[in-house]
């Protein structure tokens, strides 16, 4: 028995995509390609960013395909479409073609409203995509874009989310999409802060990693980054002293393959074998400076200091220069 699937259906041939969340721009864009290529596999699309769409362009839409097919014409930054094209388009909504889909990117304002005003008049099709603002709707975009990618989340894991992400509707989405992948869609408070955690502990490991091998400057490129996103200094001060402890254990070993120290050391062996090529850069005199000037700075960090960031700052120096002073030269291995 044949079972018959209907065609999907068609955009609308005159869209409205109303607002200036850029993520919401382009998803509601996003969709309406997605339906016509479905329909039209072969549909021509032209994408005008703003101050981009002509006279040609307009002539074009007004003009029956040579060819046949269907056409998408997305014109982005509508509010800001000199007077002629505005009417040019004005003109072509009044009797526009079945074979193609107008799209007009608007954000809302006030200027060219008469667009917006007329296509919705003329029976468009209206995507919301205004920017966010409200805390209610931001809780609510969390709930609606878990659910979207499959998943379910409780009220304290969306209030976690949001108190870390801030704001930014792009690093929301991005965000929740990490999360369901991580969690197979059940997600709580628990599951967002370990997202995060580990998010942080990666920033002060990187520093950590760069300090240790002795690259003074991309230690500290890598520390502002790490606290301009957020990373406690406090996470910096404990990677730094993980480093420097494992390499301290590892040179306490001595020699023997990279399987036996780590069946000897209960690390993973991937570790051992990065901190034995790293402690060929330093002399016992050396990790023994390194690891008080960490002690120093954890202190400084957790409140001796007065500034915390000068404090991480100075811990770098103080590692990088224990490790390239050549104090390792004398030491037997």
């Amino acid at each position: 028995m044949l079972i018959h699937v209907p065609p999907p259906s068609a955009p609308p041939p005159l869209v409205v995509v109303s607002g200036d969340e850029d993520l919401l721009v382009a998803r509601a864009v996003r969709e309406v390609l997605d339906a016509a290529r479905a329909r039209d596999p072969e549909v021509e699309v032209v994408d005008r960013s703003p101050g981009e769409l002509t006279e040609a362009d307009m002539i074009d839409l007004g003009a029956t395909s040579m060819f046949g097919g269907g056409r998408v014409l997305v014109v982005r930054g509508a509010a800001d479409l000199a007077e002629d094209l505005r009417d040019a388009l004005l003109a072509y909504v009044a009797h526009p073609l079945d074979d193609v889909v107008l799209v007009v990117v608007h954000s809302g304002v006030v200027k060219n409203r008469k667009l917006v005003d007329t296509m919705k008049k003329a029976g468009a099709r209206v995507m919301a995509a205004a920017k966010i603002t409200r805390p209610r709707d931001r809780h609510d975009f969390v709930i609606a874009e878990i659910r979207r990618l499959g998943g379910r989340m409780t009220d304290e894991a969306v209030r976690a989310l949001l108190d870390a992400v801030g704001g930014d509707l792009r690093e929301i989405a991005a965000v929740c999409d990490q999360l369901v992948a991580d969690t197979a869609g059940v997600i709580d408070e628990s599951a967002v802060a370990r997202y995060h955690r580990g998010r942080a502990e990666a920033s002060g490991f990187a520093v950590a990693d760069a300090a240790v091998a002795g690259d003074l400057a991309g230690a500290l490129t890598l520390l502002r980054q790490a606290l301009e996103g957020g990373t406690a200094p406090v996470l910096v001060t404990s990677a730094i002293a993980g480093g420097l402890r494992d390499l301290a254990r590892v040179s306490a070993v001595g020699g023997g393959s990279k399987w036996d120290v780590a069946k000897a050391l209960g690390m993973p062996d991937w570790k051992v074998e990065r901190a034995q090529r790293a402690a060929r850069s330093w002399s016992d005199a050396g990790l023994a400076r390194a690891i008080r000037a960490v002690a120093v700075a954890d202190a400084g960090v957790k409140g001796a200091a007065v500034d915390a960031g000068y404090a991480l700052e100075r811990l770098l120096h103080e590692v990088t220069q224990a490790r390239g002073r050549g104090e390792y030269a004398g030491r037997a291995r």
